[in-house]
């Protein structure tokens, strides 16, 4: 399966004494994928399925990037794999899509990998430099010799084998904390560090789909200072109505802080959202929500179809197929519908499925997915295509019978998925498949 991954290295950034805290990247990084997790000092993002919903690719890599710059992260990087994005942002490689993966990875260094680099020593006398120098070592050798953890990071490296993180999750509250690089002693100079905190907590706002109406930001005075000066202050900005706009925001903390002495030099800062509400953002649907009453829906459809072409109005048609990725086709607004038969489901369906269908490990003849699976519910045989076929570039024709039998399962971080069993060609052994996942 096609996945898409970004990689920020958070040890790496344009002011060295000044560190964003990764875990605060990571809440952050929430807005554009619930997809995040941390390694090391890296934050990884599986930003596949958000694609569309940000405006494409090139979109996406924009405001990822942008904000990374915002938050000091100069080094980041965009492969097909979680490990390829941190290979590629280690070594300074930005884009990790610019040839085929090998082509990317067997050049790079194995220090690049950490389950590779700690092995360096005996590799180094092997005479390995480079990630292919690894690859062409025998397999047999390498899992004798080493731990299973090398074998298992190249093939996730390379998309050979799918990777399994434990997801960051959003916090209920926005409270974060940094520490400045050195004293500052006036108000306004504390912006450097407050605008930082403040992008963190629009990516938070982004993320819980909520707008800040009040603010608070603490700052704690340096320990060398005067008995009478106190442990440090506060100010809480409120706003009128919600906002994510961090620019917005920076400009009203900048009107109050420009009326604030500062009894003593500060080392800390603390930014909280103190009030925060449901964002509720202008309906920028192609429908609009005052229609003349008693107009239908297809008429509107019409007038929208009209403006943006046939071909840009479609409708789903169920038609009379068993196979899940055959049983419904889009169609023109205006096109006939034929008359189908829908068929009777005896078991529950998923809520996603997935496009091409991801082929499972098997320990046992158990199928694993982030852990062994348990079967809930099956099977369900599904059979049929023996008529359908399929064209490729090369002009040959190749049939699309699918003989599966379908189950529920569970996987205990995962939740409920949708699998099935091969059964054709019978001529060889049964393979397990991940195609839907329930909500």
């Amino acid at each position: 399966m096609s996945m898409h991954w970004a990689a920020l290295l958070t040890n790496v950034t344009c002011d060295k004494s000044l560190r964003t805290d990764p875990a605060g990247i990571a809440v952050w990084a929430l807005q554009f994928t619930p997809r995040v997790a941390r390694v090391d000092q890296a934050v990884l993002l599986e930003v596949e399925q958000s694609l569309r919903l940000f405006g494409g690719e090139d979109r996406v890599h924009e405001l990822v990037e942008a904000g990374a710059t915002e938050l000091g992260i100069t080094e980041l990087a965009w492969a097909p794999t979680s490990l390829a994005a941190l290979a590629c942002a280690r070594v300074g490689i930005r884009d990790g899509f610019s040839g085929p993966l090998t082509n990317v990875l067997d050049p790079l260094p194995y220090e690049c990998v950490d389950a590779v680099n700690v092995h360096g020593a005996t590799l180094a006398r092997l005479g390995c430099r480079t990630l292919a120098d690894v690859r062409m070592l025998p397999r047999g050798g390498i899992r004798r010799r080493f731990d299973s953890q090398l074998l298992l990071a190249l093939d996730q490296a390379y998309g050979l084998c799918p990777e399994g993180y434990q997801w960051v999750t959003l916090p209920e509250t926005y409270s974060a904390k940094l520490q400045l690089p050195g004293r500052v002693d006036t108000a306004p100079a504390l912006m450097f560090g407050a605008r930082r905190l403040l992008v963190q907590m629009g990516g938070w706002l982004c993320a819980r789909q909520c707008g800040v109406t009040a603010f608070t930001l603490h700052w704690c005075y340096d320990v060398m200072r005067a008995k009478d000066a106190g442990d440090g202050g506060k100010i809480t900005v409120r706003t009128a109505h919600p906002t994510q706009n961090v620019d917005h925001l920076c400009r009203l903390l900048t009107e109050n802080l420009a009326k604030v002495t500062l009894l003593a030099p500060v080392g800390d800062l603390i930014l909280s959202a103190t009030e925060v509400t449901p964002f509720i953002e202008e309906s920028r649907s192609l429908i609009p929500d005052d229609r003349p009453t008693g107009e239908s829906i297809d008429l509107v459809l019409e007038r929208i179809e009209a403006r943006l072409g046939k071909k840009r109005v479609l409708r789903p048609v169920l038609t009379e197929d068993t196979r899940m990725e055959w049983m419904n086709h889009w169609q023109p607004m205006n096109a006939k519908r034929p008359a189908t038969k829908v068929r009777q489901v005896s078991g529950p369906q998923p809520t996603w499925i997935l496009k091409t269908p991801l082929k499972l490990d098997v320990k046992g003849e158990r199928p694993l997915y982030q852990g062994p699976l348990q079967l809930l519910l099956g099977p369900e045989r599904v059979e049929g295509g023996w008529w359908h076929r399929a064209q490729d570039a090369d002009g040959r024709q190749s049939s699309l019978n699918v003989g599966r039998d379908y189950w529920v399962a569970l996987s205990q971080h995962a939740g409920a998925l949708w699998i099935f069993q091969q059964r054709l060609p019978k001529d060889t052994a049964a393979s397990w498949f991940l195609h839907g996942l329930f909500a």
